[in-house]
This record gives structure tokens, sequence and C-alpha cells, in this order.
């Protein structure tokens, strides 16, 4: 485990400067079948390019049971029309057992159990079988992201996580989606900034930065994925 910690610090160091189909293919050539593609389906930009660099690749999605339709629609869509191998994560409980044991609306009550619940603990026992996992993180989203690393040890789950597209700008990010006709939510031409469970999830205000429609009334910010 201590390998794959310096292997992390030293590939973050690097591959800070590296494109980002570079810093995949480091990955897929270090990781193989261990490594996973982890998306939220509000688009699927790393979804494309790992299918690019490797054919086939996991990409491993969270269905809390509170998405929005255009979400798992996105996902349908990702499995069709991608080269890669979805795997669906579900939490422990359905959302009406989840309700029975802490009382309904739970996101409302208490948002960070209710993510932990649904999303962190279903991720952690997914990723199980992989040494690294891959994610569609990118600093221009949140004040929160603005030093996300593109190679980093994740040492609350004992991985090498792996964030590609982290130095891209919006810009970067739609001409990509231009030029190959890559899925996108169709919810962010509907005034989100990100797409998250419905239920916490709002239209942005003008001037509010890609997430700012998160949590809404709460000073959340993470759902505990990447924290």
């Amino acid at each position: 485990m201590h390998e794959l910690q310096q292997l992390a610090v030293r590939a973050g160091t690097e591959l800070e400067e590296a494109p980002a189909l570079e810093i995949l293919r480091w990955a897929v050539d270090t990781f193989g079948s261990r490594l996973c593609v982890t998306s939220s389906m509000e688009d699927a930009v790393v979804a494309h390019l790992a299918a690019r660099v490797a054919p086939g690749v996991d990409v491993v999605f969270l269905d809390t049971g509170y998405h929005f339709p255009e979400t798992i629609g996105t996902r349908d869509a990702v499995d069709a029309v991608l080269d890669v191998s979805l795997v669906t994560l579900l939490p422990r409980q359905t959302v009406a057992e989840q309700d029975a044991e802490y009382g309904p609306e739970l996101h409302r009550r208490d948002p960070d159990r209710c993510c932990a619940l649904r999303k962190v603990q279903p991720l952690e026992e997914g990723l199980a079988p992989y040494d690294a996992w891959v994610t569609g993180l990118r600093r221009f989203d949140s004040p929160e992201r603005a030093g996300t690393p593109v190679v980093v040890w994740d040492a609350r789950r004992r991985k090498v996580k792996v964030s590609p597209i982290a130095r891209w700008t919006r810009e970067d990010v739609d001409t990509y989606i231009a030029e190959h006709g890559v899925l996108v939510n169709p919810l962010l031409s509907d005034g989100y900034g990100s797409v998250g469970c419905a239920p916490c999830t709002r239209r942005l205000l003008p001037g509010e930065d890609a997430r700012a429609g998160r949590w809404t009334g709460s000073a959340k910010t993470e759902c505990g994925l990447h924290t």
C-alpha cells in the first residue's frame, strides 16, 4: 500500500501539466482492470475520454434513489452509446426502507447522514475491487475544488484518485463536448449548474458558481465523496 501512495505522490507532480488523455493513459497502463471511472452523469466527458484510452472500462454510477429522471436517462444513454461497462451501485436500503428507519426526508433534516448512507457507503463498498478511481472533478467548479490534484493518494479509501480534467476550464469542457458530441445531462440546459439528487438541487441564480444550487439553506457544499 505504501508503494501505491508513493506512486500517487510522484504522478501528481509529474502529470500536473499533462493533457487529460495522457493522464488517463498513465492510469490505464498502471492499473489496468483495477481502475474504474466514476460518473454522476452530469455529463459523459470523463467516460468518453476513458473509453478512448481503455474501451470497455468500468464506469461506476451511484443510483441514490433520488435522481432526476434526466440523470437516469443520461446514464442509460452512456451505457448504450459509449464503449464502457456500466456499473450501477445501490445503497443498502431503498428510500422507503431508509424512511422507515430514520423518518421521512432525512435529506432535509440531516443531509450529511443521507449522503453517507446513499452515496459514501455504497461508493466505498463499490470501489473495493479497484486500486484507483477516476473522477470528473474540475477546479473551476467551486472554491472548495480549486486545489484538486490531477493524481492524489486517497488516504480514506487507500486508493489512487485520478482527476484528469481537474485543470480544464469551462471553455475546455464545452469545446470537448461540442467537438466529440458528448452526452450531457439536459438539466444543464435548463438552469442547473450542477446535477445531484433532485430534492437537494435547484437551478442557479445569476452570478452563482456551478455548485451553488446544491443543498440550499445549509452550509453543506460537498456530499462526502471527495472530502
